[in-house]
Protein backbone atom coordinates (compact mmCIF):
# COMPACT_ATOMS: atom_id res chain seq x y z
CA UNK A 1 0.00 0.00 0.00
CA UNK A 2 1.63 3.02 -1.03
CA UNK A 3 1.81 5.67 1.56
CA UNK A 4 0.36 9.08 2.18
CA UNK A 5 3.42 10.99 2.38
CA UNK A 6 6.45 10.07 0.86
CA UNK A 7 9.93 9.96 2.74
CA UNK A 8 13.37 9.58 2.35
CA UNK A 9 14.76 6.31 3.79
CA UNK A 10 17.97 5.15 3.92
CA UNK A 11 18.67 1.44 4.14
CA UNK A 12 22.69 0.45 5.58
CA UNK A 13 22.97 -2.95 3.85
CA UNK A 14 22.01 -4.68 0.93
CA UNK A 15 21.88 -8.06 1.95
CA UNK A 16 18.89 -10.13 2.19
CA UNK A 17 17.21 -8.33 5.13
CA UNK A 18 18.31 -4.97 3.03
CA UNK A 19 16.63 -5.59 -0.61
CA UNK A 20 13.53 -6.58 1.36
CA UNK A 21 13.26 -3.23 2.79
CA UNK A 22 14.14 -1.49 -0.18
CA UNK A 23 11.34 -3.79 -1.51
CA UNK A 24 8.63 -3.42 0.90
CA UNK A 25 9.75 0.75 2.14
CA UNK A 26 9.81 1.82 -1.99
CA UNK A 27 6.56 -0.50 -2.40
CA UNK A 28 4.86 1.78 0.23
CA UNK A 29 5.73 5.04 -1.55
CA UNK A 30 8.48 5.84 -0.02
CA UNK A 31 12.32 7.27 -1.86
CA UNK A 32 14.78 4.46 -0.91
CA UNK A 33 18.74 4.38 -0.84
CA UNK A 34 20.59 1.44 0.27
CA UNK A 35 24.16 1.77 0.64
CA UNK A 36 25.89 -1.19 0.74
CA UNK A 37 30.02 -1.57 1.27
CA UNK A 38 30.29 -4.52 -1.02
CA UNK A 39 30.65 -5.09 -5.05
CA UNK A 40 27.25 -7.17 -4.98
CA UNK A 41 24.07 -7.20 -3.02
CA UNK A 42 22.49 -10.21 -1.54
CA UNK A 43 25.18 -10.42 1.80
CA UNK A 44 26.47 -13.44 3.31
CA UNK A 45 25.25 -16.19 1.01
CA UNK A 46 27.72 -14.63 -1.55
CA UNK A 47 30.28 -16.31 0.65
CA UNK A 48 28.87 -18.86 3.40
CA UNK A 49 30.54 -22.45 3.29
CA UNK A 50 29.92 -24.53 0.38
CA UNK A 51 28.32 -27.63 1.16
CA UNK A 52 25.19 -24.84 3.05
CA UNK A 53 21.52 -26.17 2.54
CA UNK A 54 18.94 -24.28 4.20
CA UNK A 55 17.68 -26.64 7.33
CA UNK A 56 14.03 -24.95 6.80
CA UNK A 57 11.82 -26.33 3.61
CA UNK A 58 11.56 -24.35 0.55
CA UNK A 59 8.31 -23.12 0.72
CA UNK A 60 8.57 -21.45 3.94
CA UNK A 61 11.91 -20.15 3.70
CA UNK A 62 11.16 -17.08 1.01
CA UNK A 63 10.12 -13.51 0.85
CA UNK A 64 6.43 -12.57 1.73
CA UNK A 65 4.56 -13.17 -1.89
CA UNK A 66 7.86 -14.13 -3.87
CA UNK A 67 7.85 -17.83 -3.31
CA UNK A 68 11.38 -20.22 -4.80
CA UNK A 69 11.13 -22.06 -7.61
CA UNK A 70 9.44 -25.04 -7.57
CA UNK A 71 12.14 -27.03 -9.13
CA UNK A 72 14.07 -26.00 -6.28
CA UNK A 73 14.38 -29.39 -3.70
CA UNK A 74 12.79 -29.10 -0.41
CA UNK A 75 15.60 -27.88 0.96
CA UNK A 76 17.67 -25.48 -0.99
CA UNK A 77 21.73 -25.13 -1.67
CA UNK A 78 23.56 -22.04 -1.04
CA UNK A 79 23.88 -21.35 -4.66
CA UNK A 80 20.13 -21.97 -5.15
CA UNK A 81 19.07 -18.94 -2.20
CA UNK A 82 21.82 -16.95 -3.95
CA UNK A 83 20.18 -16.93 -7.77
CA UNK A 84 16.57 -16.44 -5.88
CA UNK A 85 17.98 -12.85 -4.00
CA UNK A 86 19.48 -12.25 -7.48
CA UNK A 87 16.91 -12.82 -9.44
CA UNK A 88 14.44 -10.98 -6.46
CA UNK A 89 16.57 -7.89 -6.74
CA UNK A 90 16.31 -7.74 -10.72
CA UNK A 91 12.86 -8.39 -11.07
CA UNK A 92 11.93 -6.30 -8.27
CA UNK A 93 14.20 -3.31 -9.65
CA UNK A 94 15.69 -3.43 -6.29
CA UNK A 95 19.25 -2.61 -7.89
CA UNK A 96 18.92 0.90 -8.73
CA UNK A 97 18.11 2.04 -5.30
CA UNK A 98 21.47 0.05 -4.25
CA UNK A 99 24.47 2.46 -4.09
CA UNK A 100 27.19 -1.00 -3.97
CA UNK A 101 30.75 -0.08 -3.26
CA UNK A 102 29.73 2.39 -0.70
CA UNK A 103 30.40 2.18 3.05
CA UNK A 104 28.21 3.87 5.71
CA UNK A 105 30.82 4.99 8.26
CA UNK A 106 28.21 7.77 10.33
CA UNK A 107 24.02 7.74 11.19
CA UNK A 108 23.93 11.01 13.01
CA UNK A 109 20.97 13.16 14.56
CA UNK A 110 20.88 15.96 17.02
CA UNK A 111 17.71 14.65 18.32
CA UNK A 112 17.55 10.70 18.62
CA UNK A 113 16.45 10.69 15.07
CA UNK A 114 12.94 13.33 15.76
CA UNK A 115 14.42 15.67 13.06
CA UNK A 116 16.09 12.47 10.95
CA UNK A 117 19.24 11.49 10.34
CA UNK A 118 22.42 12.29 8.54
CA UNK A 119 23.76 9.65 6.67
CA UNK A 120 27.91 9.80 6.69
CA UNK A 121 29.53 7.65 3.59
CA UNK A 122 33.14 7.74 2.03
CA UNK A 123 30.67 10.13 -0.61
CA UNK A 124 29.53 12.54 1.24
CA UNK A 125 27.03 13.20 3.77
CA UNK A 126 22.83 13.25 2.96
CA UNK A 127 20.16 14.00 5.09
CA UNK A 128 17.14 11.35 5.33
CA UNK A 129 13.75 10.79 6.80
CA UNK A 130 14.58 7.29 8.60
CA UNK A 131 17.34 4.96 8.59
CA UNK A 132 16.90 1.10 8.52
CA UNK A 133 19.57 -0.86 9.93
CA UNK A 134 19.98 -3.87 7.57
CA UNK A 135 23.46 -4.44 8.06
CA UNK A 136 23.81 -8.12 9.52
CA UNK A 137 24.63 -10.12 12.41
CA UNK A 138 26.60 -12.84 10.46
CA UNK A 139 30.46 -10.45 9.22
CA UNK A 140 32.21 -9.69 12.62
CA UNK A 141 33.28 -12.83 13.78
CA UNK A 142 33.46 -13.74 17.40
CA UNK A 143 36.89 -16.05 18.49
CA UNK A 144 37.25 -17.11 22.16
CA UNK A 145 40.55 -16.24 24.01
CA UNK A 146 41.50 -19.75 24.26
CA UNK A 147 42.06 -19.63 20.28
CA UNK A 148 45.25 -17.78 20.46
CA UNK A 149 46.91 -20.52 21.88
CA UNK A 150 46.50 -22.85 18.76
CA UNK A 151 49.15 -22.70 16.28
CA UNK A 152 47.79 -24.94 13.84
CA UNK A 153 45.49 -24.34 11.08
CA UNK A 154 42.95 -22.07 12.66
CA UNK A 155 39.88 -20.74 10.92
CA UNK A 156 36.15 -19.39 12.35
CA UNK A 157 33.45 -20.59 10.02
CA UNK A 158 32.93 -17.42 8.21
CA UNK A 159 36.39 -17.58 6.70
CA UNK A 160 35.69 -21.85 5.60
CA UNK A 161 34.10 -22.60 2.14
CA UNK A 162 35.21 -26.03 2.03
CA UNK A 163 37.48 -28.83 2.95
CA UNK A 164 39.78 -27.44 0.73
CA UNK A 165 40.65 -25.25 4.02
CA UNK A 166 41.84 -27.65 5.83
CA UNK A 167 45.38 -28.52 6.36
CA UNK A 168 46.17 -32.12 8.25
CA UNK A 169 43.91 -34.60 8.78
CA UNK A 170 42.78 -34.18 12.27
CA UNK A 171 40.25 -31.68 12.53
CA UNK A 172 38.13 -29.57 15.88
CA UNK A 173 35.28 -28.13 15.14
CA UNK A 174 34.18 -25.99 18.54
CA UNK A 175 30.68 -25.29 18.65
CA UNK A 176 27.41 -27.73 18.11
CA UNK A 177 24.98 -24.99 16.34
CA UNK A 178 23.61 -25.66 13.14
CA UNK A 179 27.04 -23.86 11.41
CA UNK A 180 29.35 -26.36 13.60
CA UNK A 181 27.39 -29.76 12.75
CA UNK A 182 27.38 -28.71 9.00
CA UNK A 183 31.57 -28.34 9.26
CA UNK A 184 31.42 -31.24 11.29
CA UNK A 185 29.63 -33.02 8.72
CA UNK A 186 31.45 -31.74 5.79
CA UNK A 187 35.11 -32.78 7.14
CA UNK A 188 33.48 -36.59 7.54
CA UNK A 189 32.19 -36.61 4.42
CA UNK A 190 35.93 -36.24 3.07
CA UNK A 191 37.04 -39.07 4.95
CA UNK A 192 39.02 -36.51 7.62
CA UNK A 193 39.48 -37.43 11.04
CA UNK A 194 36.80 -35.31 12.88
CA UNK A 195 36.04 -33.90 16.54
CA UNK A 196 33.23 -31.13 17.56
CA UNK A 197 33.99 -30.45 20.94
CA UNK A 198 30.52 -28.89 22.51
CA UNK A 199 29.78 -27.29 25.87
CA UNK A 200 26.35 -29.12 26.76
CA UNK A 201 23.83 -31.20 25.74
CA UNK A 202 21.63 -30.68 22.54
CA UNK A 203 18.94 -32.02 21.09
CA UNK A 204 19.41 -32.47 17.69
CA UNK A 205 16.61 -32.65 15.62
CA UNK A 206 16.55 -34.34 11.91
CA UNK A 207 15.16 -32.06 9.13
CA UNK A 208 11.89 -34.32 8.40
CA UNK A 209 9.16 -36.24 9.49
CA UNK A 210 7.49 -38.76 7.15
CA UNK A 211 9.14 -37.05 4.49
CA UNK A 212 8.31 -33.50 5.18
CA UNK A 213 9.73 -30.41 6.77
CA UNK A 214 9.88 -30.81 10.64
CA UNK A 215 7.04 -28.14 11.03
CA UNK A 216 5.01 -28.83 7.95
CA UNK A 217 2.97 -31.23 9.37
CA UNK A 218 -0.30 -29.98 9.33
CA UNK A 219 -1.80 -31.72 12.61
CA UNK A 220 0.75 -30.24 14.70
CA UNK A 221 -0.15 -26.62 12.89
CA UNK A 222 -3.90 -27.48 15.17
CA UNK A 223 -1.97 -27.65 17.94
CA UNK A 224 -1.43 -25.43 21.08
CA UNK A 225 2.33 -24.42 21.08
CA UNK A 226 2.76 -26.95 24.36
CA UNK A 227 0.77 -30.24 22.77
CA UNK A 228 2.77 -29.03 19.83
CA UNK A 229 5.98 -29.23 21.24
CA UNK A 230 5.24 -32.29 23.27
CA UNK A 231 4.71 -33.91 20.19
CA UNK A 232 7.55 -33.19 17.82
CA UNK A 233 9.64 -34.07 21.04
CA UNK A 234 8.05 -37.56 21.29
CA UNK A 235 9.14 -37.61 17.24
CA UNK A 236 12.39 -36.88 17.31
CA UNK A 237 13.09 -39.39 19.71
CA UNK A 238 11.18 -41.95 17.80
CA UNK A 239 13.91 -40.82 14.40
CA UNK A 240 16.81 -40.39 16.54
CA UNK A 241 16.60 -41.82 19.66
CA UNK A 242 18.51 -39.80 22.67
CA UNK A 243 21.72 -38.83 23.64
CA UNK A 244 22.74 -42.45 25.19
CA UNK A 245 22.94 -43.73 21.44
CA UNK A 246 25.51 -41.94 20.46
CA UNK A 247 29.12 -42.01 21.60
CA UNK A 248 30.25 -39.29 23.85
CA UNK A 249 27.10 -37.20 23.59
CA UNK A 250 26.40 -34.96 26.89
CA UNK A 251 22.73 -35.32 27.85
CA UNK A 252 20.67 -32.18 26.63
CA UNK A 253 20.00 -29.63 29.33
CA UNK A 254 16.07 -29.78 28.52
CA UNK A 255 14.10 -31.62 26.24
CA UNK A 256 11.37 -29.32 25.95
CA UNK A 257 12.76 -28.44 22.27
CA UNK A 258 10.89 -25.00 23.47
CA UNK A 259 13.43 -23.66 25.53
CA UNK A 260 16.36 -24.34 23.07
CA UNK A 261 17.45 -22.97 19.86
CA UNK A 262 16.85 -26.00 17.83
CA UNK A 263 19.99 -27.37 15.98
CA UNK A 264 18.57 -29.67 12.50
CA UNK A 265 21.15 -31.94 12.11
CA UNK A 266 20.77 -35.71 11.75
CA UNK A 267 24.07 -36.64 9.54
CA UNK A 268 26.33 -35.58 12.62
CA UNK A 269 24.18 -38.63 14.73
CA UNK A 270 24.86 -40.49 11.80
CA UNK A 271 28.37 -39.79 11.53
CA UNK A 272 28.99 -40.52 15.01
CA UNK A 273 27.81 -43.59 15.09
CA UNK A 274 30.01 -44.60 11.87
CA UNK A 275 32.66 -43.75 14.15
CA UNK A 276 33.99 -40.82 11.67
CA UNK A 277 32.93 -37.76 13.89
CA UNK A 278 34.39 -37.65 17.89
CA UNK A 279 32.03 -36.03 20.06
CA UNK A 280 33.89 -34.04 23.04
CA UNK A 281 33.47 -31.54 25.84
CA UNK A 282 34.22 -27.77 25.58
CA UNK A 283 37.36 -26.64 24.99
CA UNK A 284 38.86 -25.03 28.58
CA UNK A 285 42.67 -23.99 26.63
CA UNK A 286 44.51 -24.68 23.77
CA UNK A 287 48.85 -24.75 23.08
CA UNK A 288 50.95 -25.92 20.03
CA UNK A 289 48.33 -27.98 18.74
CA UNK A 290 47.34 -29.63 21.38
CA UNK A 291 43.68 -28.41 22.71
CA UNK A 292 42.23 -28.95 26.49
CA UNK A 293 38.94 -30.24 27.01
CA UNK A 294 36.55 -29.41 29.90
CA UNK A 295 36.48 -33.38 30.54
CA UNK A 296 40.29 -33.45 31.54
CA UNK A 297 41.36 -34.74 28.19
CA UNK A 298 43.81 -33.22 25.42
CA UNK A 299 44.43 -34.03 21.81
CA UNK A 300 46.26 -32.75 18.78
CA UNK A 301 44.99 -31.16 16.02
CA UNK A 302 45.76 -29.91 12.49
CA UNK A 303 43.17 -27.79 11.82
CA UNK A 304 40.32 -26.45 14.40
CA UNK A 305 37.36 -24.49 12.76
CA UNK A 306 35.64 -22.16 15.50
CA UNK A 307 31.78 -22.50 14.86
CA UNK A 308 31.98 -19.37 17.68
CA UNK A 309 29.36 -16.91 16.16
CA UNK A 310 29.15 -13.49 15.34
CA UNK A 311 29.70 -10.14 17.30
CA UNK A 312 26.45 -7.32 16.49
CA UNK A 313 28.54 -4.71 15.22
CA UNK A 314 26.88 -1.12 14.47
CA UNK A 315 29.77 0.54 13.70
CA UNK A 316 28.23 4.03 11.67
CA UNK A 317 26.27 4.19 15.29
CA UNK A 318 28.10 6.08 18.13
CA UNK A 319 28.22 3.75 21.24
CA UNK A 320 25.89 5.93 23.29
CA UNK A 321 23.14 6.81 20.38
CA UNK A 322 21.89 3.06 21.57
CA UNK A 323 21.37 1.72 24.65
CA UNK A 324 23.65 -1.51 24.99
CA UNK A 325 22.95 -4.62 27.08
CA UNK A 326 24.65 -8.35 26.47
CA UNK A 327 26.18 -6.97 23.24
CA UNK A 328 23.18 -5.68 21.43
CA UNK A 329 21.10 -2.87 21.44
CA UNK A 330 18.01 -2.84 23.06
CA UNK A 331 15.18 -2.95 21.25
CA UNK A 332 11.08 -3.25 21.34
CA UNK A 333 8.77 -3.57 18.97
CA UNK A 334 9.81 -7.31 17.81
CA UNK A 335 13.01 -6.28 18.00
CA UNK A 336 12.44 -3.69 15.18
CA UNK A 337 12.86 -0.52 17.40
CA UNK A 338 15.90 0.48 19.27
CA UNK A 339 15.16 1.95 22.77
CA UNK A 340 15.36 5.91 22.64
CA UNK A 341 15.09 6.35 19.34
CA UNK A 342 13.18 7.71 16.53
CA UNK A 343 13.00 7.26 12.91
CA UNK A 344 15.62 3.95 13.12
CA UNK A 345 14.54 0.71 12.94
CA UNK A 346 16.40 -2.62 12.77
CA UNK A 347 15.56 -5.27 10.22
CA UNK A 348 17.64 -8.69 10.21
CA UNK A 349 18.92 -8.12 13.53
CA UNK A 350 17.45 -10.85 15.03
CA UNK A 351 17.31 -14.50 14.59
CA UNK A 352 13.77 -16.17 15.65
CA UNK A 353 14.95 -20.00 14.69
CA UNK A 354 13.44 -21.33 11.60
CA UNK A 355 12.80 -19.33 8.41
CA UNK A 356 14.85 -16.11 8.08
CA UNK A 357 13.70 -14.13 4.76
CA UNK A 358 9.53 -14.26 5.97
CA UNK A 359 11.21 -12.48 9.20
CA UNK A 360 12.85 -9.91 7.11
CA UNK A 361 9.30 -9.15 5.40
CA UNK A 362 7.18 -9.36 8.44
CA UNK A 363 9.82 -6.17 10.16
CA UNK A 364 9.91 -4.54 7.30
CA UNK A 365 6.46 -4.15 7.11
CA UNK A 366 5.95 -3.07 10.59
CA UNK A 367 8.73 -0.29 9.87
CA UNK A 368 7.18 1.10 7.15
CA UNK A 369 3.65 0.89 9.29
CA UNK A 370 6.06 2.81 12.48
CA UNK A 371 7.54 5.55 10.29
CA UNK A 372 4.15 6.42 8.96
CA UNK A 373 3.19 7.15 13.03
CA UNK A 374 6.35 8.79 13.60
CA UNK A 375 5.67 12.36 15.09
CA UNK A 376 2.13 11.94 15.26
CA UNK A 377 1.81 10.42 18.50
CA UNK A 378 1.73 11.66 22.19
CA UNK A 379 4.56 9.93 23.18
CA UNK A 380 7.65 8.42 21.69
CA UNK A 381 6.79 4.82 19.34
CA UNK A 382 9.46 3.39 21.67
CA UNK A 383 7.85 4.38 24.59
CA UNK A 384 4.44 3.24 23.47
CA UNK A 385 5.73 0.01 22.56
CA UNK A 386 6.85 -0.69 25.99
CA UNK A 387 3.17 -2.10 26.49
CA UNK A 388 4.19 -5.08 23.98
CA UNK A 389 6.78 -6.30 26.31
CA UNK A 390 10.24 -5.17 28.21
CA UNK A 391 13.13 -4.16 25.70
CA UNK A 392 15.32 -7.18 24.79
CA UNK A 393 18.85 -7.81 23.91
CA UNK A 394 18.62 -11.14 22.39
CA UNK A 395 19.46 -11.74 18.95
CA UNK A 396 18.61 -15.82 18.97
CA UNK A 397 15.29 -16.07 19.89
CA UNK A 398 13.28 -19.06 20.10
CA UNK A 399 10.55 -18.43 16.95
CA UNK A 400 7.33 -18.65 19.19
CA UNK A 401 8.65 -15.88 21.65
CA UNK A 402 9.56 -13.42 18.52
CA UNK A 403 5.75 -14.39 16.65
CA UNK A 404 4.37 -12.87 20.00
CA UNK A 405 6.48 -9.67 20.04
CA UNK A 406 5.53 -9.03 16.65
CA UNK A 407 2.02 -9.84 18.23
CA UNK A 408 1.91 -7.47 20.42
CA UNK A 409 3.78 -4.69 19.22
CA UNK A 410 0.85 -5.03 16.31
CA UNK A 411 -1.77 -4.78 18.56
CA UNK A 412 -0.23 -1.40 20.14
CA UNK A 413 -0.03 -0.19 16.87
CA UNK A 414 -4.08 -0.88 15.94
CA UNK A 415 -5.08 1.26 19.34
CA UNK A 416 -2.95 4.25 18.50
CA UNK A 417 -5.49 7.15 16.88
CA UNK A 418 -2.88 9.24 15.56
CA UNK A 419 -3.24 13.31 16.08
CA UNK A 420 -2.19 14.39 13.31
CA UNK A 421 -1.55 13.66 9.19
CA UNK A 422 1.40 11.93 8.17
CA UNK A 423 4.69 14.19 7.99
CA UNK A 424 8.55 14.29 6.89
CA UNK A 425 10.69 14.33 9.42
CA UNK A 426 11.53 18.06 8.67
CA UNK A 427 7.54 18.77 9.29
CA UNK A 428 7.54 17.31 12.55
CA UNK A 429 7.78 20.32 15.26
CA UNK A 430 10.83 20.69 17.79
Amino acid sequence: MASSTAQRVCVVGAGAAGLEAVRVFRDAGHEVVAYERGDRAGGHWHTDYEALHLITPRDVSCFDGVPMPSSYPLFPSREQVVAYLDAFAADHGLLEHVRLGTEVTAVTSPDDGVSGWDVTTDGGTERFDAVVVANGHHWDPRLPAVAEGFTGRSLHSSQYRSVADVEGRRVLVVGAGNSGCDLAVDAANARLDVSIAMRHGQVFQPKTFFGRGRNQLPFLAKLPPWAAERVQRALVRVSVGTHADYPGLQPPVTRNLNEQLPVVNDLLLYWLQHGRITARTGVVGAHDRTVDFADGTSAEFDTVLWATGFRVSLPFLAPDQLTWSGGAPLRVGGMVVPVGTSRLYTVGLASPRGAQFPVFSAQSALAVRLLGLEGRTDRPLAELLLAAGAPTDQVDVLRPLWTQQMARATAVLDAVRPASPARTAQEVPR
